[in-house]
């Protein structure tokens, strides 16, 4: 019982400065030493969209991996949550520096984003463990396609935020091989595609939002 009271007084803390948008990264932003290339208006804009963008799904990450790990069905499972989550907060200061540099705002919607994705994990890990790592396994791969298309779309000027984006690619595909190496079972067709659903709904509005 305590455990769960600690683990729940520590997830609402967690919560408010994730939705505060305070975050401290372990590891050295990959932009830090690339220097600022000049862009126009327009790109800089896109820019900022692609990484708010990025900056919610850090969001969403931190509110699923919270809980997954909360509800999780065994202490491996909720240790590896807890490390993964680690991880994505450097993603999440990391994408909130760079919005910061290129002079936009992160989304508004941030409270609902992470208020539905911690609906999502819970449903997830209530399915039991298999399953929800199954559900990382998706989101992981879905996440890797959308920064594989940002790499793709965002001006060939800004080095510093290719970079972030190349590293968090890397840990997501990491995130995604450690979750099926933990026994993830296949998701059903429908919900795969319910996700991918969801997500381009968020990415659409958290471009301009």
């Amino acid at each position: 019982m305590g455990f769960r009271t600690d683990n729940w007084i520590a997830g609402f803390d967690s919560a408010l400065r994730v939705i505060a948008g305070v975050a401290v990264a372990a590891r050295t932003s990959p932009a830090l030493s690339i220097e600022e290339v000049p862009m126009s208006e327009s790109d800089r804009r896109h820019s900022a969209g692609l990484m708010r963008v990025n900056h919610v799904g850090e969001v969403c990450a931190q509110a699923l991996y919270q809980a997954q790990g909360q509800f999780a069905r065994s202490t491996e499972l909720t240790l590896q949550f807890a490390h993964a989550a680690r991880e994505e907060e450097d993603h999440l200061a990391w994408t909130a520096e760079r919005i910061a540099q290129l002079e936009s705002h992160r989304s508004i919607l941030n409270p609902i984003w992470f208020a539905g994705s911690y609906v999502l994990g819970a449903i997830a890990a209530r399915a039991g463990d298999a399953r929800s790592l199954g559900f990382v396994v998706e989101t992981e791969r879905q996440v890797e396609a959308h920064l594989s298309h940002h790499l793709e779309t965002l001006p060939v000027t800004d080095t510093r935020s290719r970079a972030i984006v190349l590293q968090m690619r890397d840990d997501e595909i990491s995130h995604g091989a450690a979750a099926q190496e933990l026994g993830a079972s296949s998701l059903p067709k429908p919900a795969r595609l319910l996700m991918g659903l969801v997500s381009k709904v968020m990415t659409r509005t958290a471009y301009y939002l």
